[in-house]
């Protein structure tokens, strides 16, 4: 498997906005989609020829790897809808399990035991390969940190070891070092809240080098 691999990035808020924007610096080719096509439209537009713009179900059916850079709930919305399209490919999930709280922060939407990852990963089942990874970054930290000199951490999870030299190339594109924390089950570290994500123990963006002495 190779970066020739068909990336799709669905949603482009300021996540889908800033992972797209990063692997057009690691000359990507992806396609961008969104529920309002004219967003897409607009962006490829001002990419120059590594993207593409086309419409969500179509983008699905087209790409090998899709990334829907969406809230929680959306992506377990978007998963069940486009199952049949997304059988064999692989899937990335982004998301936290979070909602704004009454004081401006943010509080989380599940049990504190559960994790997003694990739910999109039972939900997707055997249908296609989930692997959890860029959702430990703030969007300013998304942005910032990639493509840096010494390179920055993104840390993965999957029950799928067989595409893990995919991921580790699409990380790579991305503007970081991929570091593998092991199976799914291990997906809440990764989350709000968790030990390896931004706004959890390890608190900001870190190297690669400081990142293997958190795992």
């Amino acid at each position: 498997m190779s970066n020739t691999q068909k990336v799709a990035v669905i949603g482009l808020g300021n996540i889908g906005k800033a992972l797209a924007n990063n692997l057009l610096k690691g000359n990507r080719e992806i396609i961008v989609a969104s529920k309002n096509f004219e967003d897409a439209v607009a962006f490829a537009s001002n990419a120059g020829d590594l993207a593409e713009a086309l419409q969500i179900e179509e983008a699905v059916k087209s790409a090998d790897i899709i990334i829907p850079t969406v809230w929680f709930n959306v992506g377990q919305e978007f998963v069940q809808q486009y199952a049949n399209d997304l059988k064999g490919k692989i899937i990335i999930d982004v998301s936290n399990p979070i909602a704004q709280d009454e004081n401006g922060g943010f509080k989380k939407i599940i049990a504190e035991n559960q994790s997003s990852g694990q739910i999109m990963h039972d939900l997707v089942s055997d249908n296609a390969k989930l692997v959890k990874t860029f959702g430990t970054l703030g969007v300013e930290s998304l942005t910032n940190a990639a493509h840096q000199q010494p390179a920055n951490a993104m840390f993965y999870a999957t029950d799928h070891n067989e595409v893990s030299n995919t991921i580790e190339i699409l990380i790579n594109d991305a503007g970081f070092e991929a570091l593998s924390i092991g199976g799914i089950d291990q997906s809440i570290r990764m989350e709000v809240f968790g030990d390896l994500h931004e706004f959890g123990a390890i608190g900001k963006s870190v190297t690669a080098t400081e990142g293997k002495s958190k795992i």
